[in-house]
């Protein structure tokens, strides 16, 4: 089950699979696909997980279980990798609430976001190599835009999980929040992102945009009706 929450121009992905630890199966690729379409014009995007224990697990192993051929594997890894550029390519911010740990697939569709807020008991793991395959959702090329190519290799290699501090200090993660501060800081967080310059500001910093172009978005925005709100609450203040 893939939940929506809409509230004020953020978007809420919650997956929702307790009994699967959140883990991903083709009825819930369905369900995102659905779910994404419905976020369309949200201004900002978050995914995360149900409970504490696991933000996505990776792929459900015993639906996926049931690809036995080399076409059906490439036709489903495909298909989530497809999904995980969406959220990539979401117009906003886009945010991974880490609520409980991301292994494999899940921490490529971590990756997949713009930034990664992690609960401090949690840990992440590009551990593919453990079931003898590789990640296959977009998440090799993501990690090693984060971390580098040769640290990349190092974690997805050798299958190696991190705690979420150690994820950190690699910029894996980008924020650490105590477990009692966790599900309110990143709501902060992200309705804080829900902006129209927000917006902008990921389409400066995440594409190679000249500079006629990052002049004409501050200019859009100089004409709004937001920025001369606040301007004129700015300099009332200092009158």
């Amino acid at each position: 089950m893939v939940e929506l929450e809409l509230e004020d121009g953020l978007a809420v992905v919650t997956i929702d699979r307790p009994h699967a630890r959140n883990a991903i199966d083709p009825h819930t690729m369905g369900e995102l696909e659905r779910t994404l379409d419905a976020a369309a014009g949200a201004r900002a995007l978050v995914v995360t997980g149900s409970g504490e224990k696991a933000f996505v697990s990776g792929g459900d192993l015993k639906e996926l279980a049931r690809l036995r051929t080399a076409a059906e594997a490439a036709g489903m890894a495909l298909r989530m990798r497809t999904l995980c550029d969406r959220i990539a390519a979401f117009p906003g911010p886009v945010v991974a609430a880490l609520n409980g740990h991301a292994l494999g697939g899940g921490a490529e569709l971590a990756v997949a976001a713009d930034l990664r807020i992690a609960a401090d008991d949690v840990r992440i793991g590009f551990n593919q190599t453990k079931l003898a395959i590789v990640p296959a959702w977009g998440g090799a090329e993501r990690l090693a835009r984060l971390v580098g190519p040769g640290r990349a290799l190092l974690l997805a290699g050798t299958g190696q999980v991190l705690e979420a501090s150690e994820a950190e200090r690699l910029g894996l993660v980008d924020v650490v929040l105590p477990r009692a501060d966790f599900a309110r800081g990143w709501r902060e967080t992200a309705r804080a992102l829900a902006t129209a310059q927000a917006g902008e500001i990921k389409n400066l910093t995440t594409r190679n945009r000249p500079d006629r172009e990052a002049a004409a978005a501050f200019a859009r925005l100089w004409v709004s009706k937001e920025h001369w709100e606040a301007a004129e609450k700015v300099m009332s203040r200092g009158r």
